[in-house]
């Protein structure tokens, strides 16, 4: 692991560096020396080195110093800063100069290799030791996979597959990537099987958590316990495994974070899933008992125009009467009214708000070719959202509720898959156009390849005409009609779609957080 790594000693007394460079050079790393800062700028300038050792307290021009000089020669090489100082206003000036360790001087040897291993082969360490704990883990959770019995299993795997996609994003290994991919798709057609068998018992079951259930868990009884303001952020088409990385930006700024996974409802749809969210119903209540905030697939104007009207109405039905604000951001002047209006939002109990970023990006990836080369993969798609979250109204709302004692609620209507395997589907002109499921009482469809509803009462779901049938597309399948198929497959394919049956659509998260 030393081979071929260059290293530059910047010391005024480097003859007493002897033991140290002989000891280096026997582990078989390239050491050069330099007596002054100068000495040191002018190898820069014709040389590239993979760590750089600085002295701090040289004559002349000082570690401190002929920092920023160093910088600019080399910017992406690691400095070591050593001193005999143990004044902390020289600790913080070092770090505050972007150093990347700080040692105190006598150093052992073993200090000196300890920080080149962390600053010169610390993603190949990591790598490694990736690799190594998911080949242990493979088996096991392959394992797992086969033998899921029961919702929660589901969760806990997808859970752990979220959590190896993070850690593999970091380490980049194609090899690992791909072997993972693999364990997802299966894990993905076993979980379809597994709602396939069991969504119809779910409708008025306890368990497992369901959308249409969870503001009547967890935010009705925060409102009757408390009279401090409380916020409920809506991120529409928040995965679970976005989630995470949104988490880390919100960490240090909050006290406490309690999260869970909840099922959305079929289909994983804003329409469906966000109205019986706000609604704390079914789509089929819905339309039974407010006939007037409901609209079917094929009626024109926005299908999610009366969800403040269907969340008043969870209030009524639960003796709460509170005023409450309820806003939509669709583009980022929207967030900035809500930020410069954030007192009157503390002066209000319970605030709504519903951002659709993550929707809009996910059908500007469809649309659009610049966004499909930003977010060609799991990992690029993550890194995008993450990138908007941490320059957002959001996230500027995250720093000013900081400050004060609210309890926040964040949760999604559903997730989204990429798709990549095209379903032959024919139907006729009344047919739904959404990819991921279908709604029609004409359809042809292979059986196997779908999840059929034929009965839609029976599962929660309105139907349009007395004969009328659901299908649902399943893991990473997409519907596509016969006529133009290749060119709608190349269009949607590797496209990220909402729906359908999958991890990553179904099993959403749900998250209270306390600011202090």
């Amino acid at each position: 692991m030393s081979a071929e790594v260059k290293i530059l000693w910047i010391d005024d007394e480097v003859d007493l560096l002897n033991v140290h460079i002989i000891f280096l050079q026997r582990k078989g790393y390239i050491v050069n020396t330099a007596t002054n800062a100068q000495d040191a700028f002018d190898i820069l300038e014709q040389e590239k080195f993979d760590i750089i050792f600085l002295d701090e307290n040289m004559p002349g021009i000082s570690g401190l110093n002929a920092l920023p000089r160093i910088k600019e020669l080399a910017p992406h090489t690691p400095v070591i800063m050593v001193t005999k100082s143990e004044d902390e206003t020289v600790m913080d000036d070092a770090i505050g100069s972007q150093v990347a360790d700080y040692l105190i001087k006598p150093v052992k040897p073993q200090q000196i290799l300890l920080s080149i291993k962390k600053n010169v082969f610390q993603k190949d360490l990591v790598t490694e030791k990736t690799g190594t704990k998911f080949r242990e883990q493979f088996n096991r959770l392959s394992s797992e996979i086969n033998l899921a019995q029961g919702w929660q299993d589901w969760v806990d795997i997808y859970k752990r597959l979220t959590h190896w996609a993070l850690l593999l994003d970091e380490v980049q290994d194609n090899v690992l990537l791909s072997i993972l991919e693999s364990l997802r798709e299966e894990a993905n057609r076993l979980f379809s099987k597994f709602v396939k068998n069991n969504y119809q018992n779910w409708i008025n079951a306890d368990e497992p958590p369901l959308i249409n259930r969870i503001l009547q868990q967890e935010l009705i009884p925060e409102l009757k316990s408390t009279d401090k303001p409380i916020f409920l952020i809506v991120l529409d088409n928040l995965r679970y495994d976005h989630w995470r990385e949104l988490r880390s930006v919100i960490y240090n700024k909050v006290a406490q974070i309690d999260e869970k996974l909840i099922f959305s409802i079929l289909p994983t749809a804003t329409q469906y899933a966000r109205n019986a969210l706000f609604a704390g119903l079914m789509p089929l209540d819905i339309k039974r008992h407010y006939p007037q905030f409901w609209r079917s697939d094929t009626d024109e104007g926005n299908k999610n125009d009366f969800e403040p009207d269907l969340f008043a109405e969870l209030l009524r039905r639960n003796n709460i009467d509170v005023k409450f604000n309820f806003n939509k951001i669709f583009n980022d002047t929207h967030g900035q009214k809500i930020i410069s209006n954030f007192n009157n939002l503390l002066s209000t109990q319970l605030n709504v708000i519903v951002y659709n970023f993550i929707d809009m990006l996910s059908h500007a990836k469809t649309n659009m070719q610049m966004v499909k080369e930003l977010a060609k993969d799991e990992s690029s798609y993550r890194s995008v959202v993450k990138s908007w979250f941490s320059h957002s109204s959001i996230n500027e709302l995250f720093e000013l509720l900081s400050g004060h004692d609210v309890s926040i609620f964040i949760t999604t209507d559903h997730g989204a898959v990429n798709v990549k395997n095209p379903v032959k589907v024919i139907g006729d002109r009344q047919t739904t156009t959404n990819i991921r499921y279908k709604q029609g009482k004409n359809l042809n469809y292979p059986d196997k390849k779908v999840f059929a509803v034929l009965k839609p009462e029976n599962v929660g779901l309105p139907k349009s005409n007395i004969v009328n049938t659901y299908i649902f597309a399943q893991g990473s399948d997409f519907f596509v009609y016969p006529n133009n198929y290749h060119q709608f497959v190349n269009y949607y394919k590797d496209t990220f779609q909402h729906g359908g049956v999958s991890m990553e659509e179904m099993l959403i998260p749900f998250v209270k957080i306390k600011t202090r």
